[in-house]
């Protein structure tokens, strides 16, 4: 995989960067703590043939544009009906209902903050543009949120690549841990938050 990353990136630079980011969100393997650290890279080892700042902006577009293609079938197909081809097919690009379930919890959690947090947490961020789409959020504040939050996780990638130059697969190795921790600490935040709720809203009944 990483091969055939590199050849994209040096072989179409600015527009391969962005496909790259565009995949990326349609099949979760292909993982951009690698795409990203490697543009990164490559910019600086190579300063005339890309930009760092042109390899951000094609990793932000690729990104939120990728996300879109979550989005119009959450929003078109309907839960039942995106679960039932989750189930029968998304096993090529190992995507379940489960996944489903799990996005769709975070995202009645947290609101529309969601979307922004989301694409900030591995594991989170390819699937949270489903339940924006299935809760109908309108497609102008999904963008925003979608392009701030694809923003910083691409700058986070982008920049540190940059930085390490030759060292920038040490992104991947740190990164996933320390992703690891942030989203247990916010499903924990999530947990407490429905908690207080509960006891808030017993209390009232009392």
């Amino acid at each position: 995989m990483l091969e055939w990353i590199t050849t994209t990136i040096n072989s179409m630079g600015y527009l391969g960067i962005a496909l790259l980011m565009f995949v990326e969100n349609l099949f979760p393997p292909i993982p951009s703590e690698l795409i990203m650290p490697l543009a990164g890279f490559t910019a600086r080892a190579t300063p005339d043939k890309l930009n760092v700042f042109g390899v951000f902006l094609a990793g932000v577009i690729g990104s939120v544009l990728g996300a879109l293609i979550w989005y119009y079938p959450g929003k078109f197909l309907g839960e039942p009906r995106l679960k039932y081809l989750a189930d029968k097919y998304g096993k090529w690009i190992t995507i379940s209902s489960a996944d489903i379930d799990k996005a769709t919890r975070w995202f009645n959690k947290q609101g529309a903050i969601a979307v922004l947090i989301g694409r900030l947490v591995p594991g989170v961020r390819t699937l949270i543009s489903v339940p924006a789409g299935l809760s109908n959020m309108p497609l102008l504040p999904f963008l925003i949120y979608s392009t701030i939050g694809s923003a910083a996780w691409v700058a986070l990638l982008t920049f540190a690549g940059y930085i390490l130059g030759s060292q920038y697969e040490l992104v991947d190795q740190y990164l996933a841990p320390v992703s690891k921790i942030v989203l247990g600490i916010l499903v924990v935040s999530a947990v407490v938050w429905v908690l207080k709720r509960k006891r808030k809203h017993n209390k009232r009944r009392r």
